[in-house]
């Protein structure tokens, strides 16, 4: 957990949980939250806890509110009732905790958003030096170092218009990395790509599912979820209707919804 003390001394008392679930230190939890857009219920009354360590895949229909937990969990979207609480701290109005959960939580979006005018490795190391004021060599060795992880330390001088694809969602990846958060969000991480790009990406993912970074992933990719997740949730009307392990949830899920939304899919 990351000591505010020396990041301001103000910070001291931020307000932190310590809490556990199946003997894992609860890294996200939301209780209760309602996110509204005008007159549409987006979230409707979330209950969820993400363990320290787990990955947790979110699915469901097209317009179920996956994208919008996520995006809630590090306020990219402002939740209007209830409690979110990551790696302990509270999301509240006060800048200064969202600025902490933002350097704990590390984003992959559809779209890659990176950079064009910079390179690659300018891409990976503006983050580091100039939030964790990193010096500049020990930044760019770090994200070599990330590349490699990704598959791509070949492509760190080239511009992403450059890459494929697939090797831009790498580069995004690994920039996110470089701000070494203790969770990573994806929301639909290769819905923007083209089909032979996909298993790369995933594959990237799936290495990193094994670290033991948290991760809370939302997908159409339902083999992904098989195979690396340690539970699914399944969304649908801005709920969640269904948790389970991989296993029971592909072979025997309780849910109406559910097994309409597995049929029609798998």
């Amino acid at each position: 957990m990351t000591d505010t003390t020396t990041i301001n001394p103000s910070l001291a008392n931020v307000n932190r949980d310590a809490t556990e679930i199946g003997g894992r230190e609860i890294m996200v939890e939301m209780v209760g939250v309602n996110k509204f857009f005008g007159t549409f219920h987006a979230l409707n009354s979330i209950d969820m806890k993400v363990g320290s360590g787990e990955v947790v895949v979110v699915i469901g229909p097209s317009g179920s509110g996956k994208s919008t937990l996520i995006r809630c969990i590090n306020r990219l979207e402002h939740h209007d009732r209830g409690r979110i609480v990551v790696d302990g701290i509270e999301l509240t109005e006060d800048v200064r905790n969202i600025a902490l959960i933002r350097r704990e939580t590390g984003m992959v979006f559809q779209q890659f958003n990176l950079f064009p005018h910079l390179t690659v490795i300018d891409n990976i190391t503006l983050g580091p030096r100039q939030v964790l004021k990193m010096p500049k060599k020990q930044a760019e060795d770090r994200a070599m170092e990330l590349l490699e992880r990704v598959k791509i330390p070949e492509q760190a001088r080239k511009f992403p218009g450059q890459l494929s694809g697939g090797q831009q969602q790498r580069v995004a990846i690994a920039r996110s990395l470089a701000m070494q958060p203790k969770i990573m969000l994806f929301d639909e991480p290769t819905s923007a790509l083209d089909p032979e790009m996909i298993s790369e990406v995933l594959n990237v993912i799936l290495e990193l599912a094994k670290t033991g970074i948290t991760l809370i992933v939302v997908t159409h990719e339902m083999g992904f979820a098989r195979e690396a997740a340690d539970r699914v949730i399944f969304m649908a009307d801005g709920e969640i209707v269904e948790v389970g392990e991989p296993e029971h949830f592909f072979t025997n899920p309780q849910e109406e919804r559910t097994q309409l939304f597995l049929s029609q899919i798998l």
